[in-house]
């Protein structure tokens, strides 16, 4: 049996829910900014709500095309046009494109290796005279326990803090859901992840003029969606219905997903912790990470290629790809925002590997993993 890196899940019963409702779509015509929007804004709002918050205090939130899209409406809500954004240089590409495309200057900074994330001291070293946002990324759905402290650092300088919750649906630090710490977040709906409705992304915020400014910018900058009145450099990022009913049937299970994630999660680190070299990402007091992504962290000198290879052609156990293994400021399509080494970045990005996490994994795909973890590691290392 092979252990794929990845499984979208949808039980049949859901799957008959989003036909029949894509048939009712078809049917009133109303294929986009419809009602299946609103449901699916109102529920991804409350899912990441402390349960029973006043109406008051559940965010907004918007939905839009991609990921992408909702990182670069926060980023141009927040006015970076002309200024320097600070972006940890493990990221996905998008991080940063959001940024130039909002009309910023990405400046990469070094990585925490007990969280994957900004630390203080990174983010100090990135600071300039003309920062105007930082983005704090959810690796892997961990929210670091230094974002309070992050927050503060931006705040004393008038700086917007901006969160890729791309990784982090349902994920929590003290109680709190990822996208309640910055002035926006970004979450994304690609297939992998924990939520999922295809392609597609969401603005949450606290800030009403926010949301209003993301519902202006992915709807082509209009002033309203009926006049032709451009008010925004916006675009074509709004969601279909069929994306938000299928997004909407989904985050029902996100939080049963979020259990099995950290079940998985639970019996690998048990395991892991009896050999020696390999370092799990720990997942600190007070986190509750969705464990959209486990990280391991090779020794040095282990080849990762020779390990990944091995778990598939000897074991059928195939790894996904890393959370990254090229760091954004060594990517030649940044190459004019390269700035200097990133010594952590460029070592952790070149030794971890993310082990398969499936919302619905078996148990028997679980020992399938560290078996075969156990048994190729051991010959590499020699044990």
């Amino acid at each position: 049996m092979a252990v794929s890196p990845a499984r979208v899940v949808f039980p049949a019963v859901d799957r008959e829910e989003i036909a029949a409702a894509v048939t009712e779509i078809l049917a009133s015509g109303m294929l986009t900014l419809g009602p299946y929007t609103r449901q699916f804004e109102a529920a991804f709002a409350a899912a990441h709500s402390r349960p029973g918050s006043p109406e008051a205090d559940i965010p907004h939130a918007v939905a839009v095309a991609s990921g992408t899209a909702a990182l670069e409406i926060a980023l141009r809500y927040v006015g970076v046009s002309g200024r320097d954004v600070v972006v940890p240089a493990n990221t996905f590409y998008a991080t940063a494109a959001a940024a130039a495309r909002a009309g910023g200057r990405p400046v990469f900074a070094d990585m925490d290796p007990a969280t994957f994330a900004l630390s203080p001291q990174t983010l100090a070293a990135a600071l300039t005279p003309q920062t105007a946002a930082v983005v704090v990324v959810h690796v892997g759905g961990l929210i670091s326990p230094d974002l309070d402290e992050l927050r503060r650092m931006c705040a004393e300088r008038g700086i917007a803090l901006i969160e890729d919750a791309a990784h982090a649906h349902g994920s929590t630090w003290d109680g709190r859901f990822a996208g309640s710490f910055g002035t926006a977040a970004a979450f994304s709906f690609y297939p992998t992840k924990v939520v999922t409705c295809g392609e597609g992304g969401m603005v949450l915020t606290s800030a009403a003029d926010c949301a209003d400014e993301a519902n202006i910018y992915r709807d082509q900058g209009k002033g309203s969606f009926l006049n032709n009145h451009h008010v925004r450099p916006g675009y074509a990022w709004r969601m279909t219905e069929f994306s938000a009913v299928t997004g909407l049937v989904h985050l029902r299970r996100m939080a049963s997903a979020i259990t099995r994630r950290r079940e998985v999660a639970a019996s690998y680190s048990a395991a892991l912790a009896g050999l020696d070299g390999i370092t799990a990402l720990a997942e600190p007091a007070g986190c509750e990470s969705n464990f959209y992504k486990y990280i391991v962290v090779l020794p040095a000198g282990c080849d990762r290629a020779q390990f990944k290879k091995e778990l598939s052609d000897l074991h059928q156990v195939r790894l996904a790809g890393e959370v990254y293994d090229v760091p954004l400021h060594q990517q030649p399509v940044f190459a004019e925002f390269a700035g200097e080494a990133l010594p952590v970045a460029e070592d952790l990005c070149a030794r971890h590997v993310c082990l398969p996490v499936h919302s619905d994994m078996t148990d028997d795909e679980v020992d399938q993993v560290l078996t075969a973890v156990t048994a190729v590691y051991g010959a590499m290392a020699g044990v």
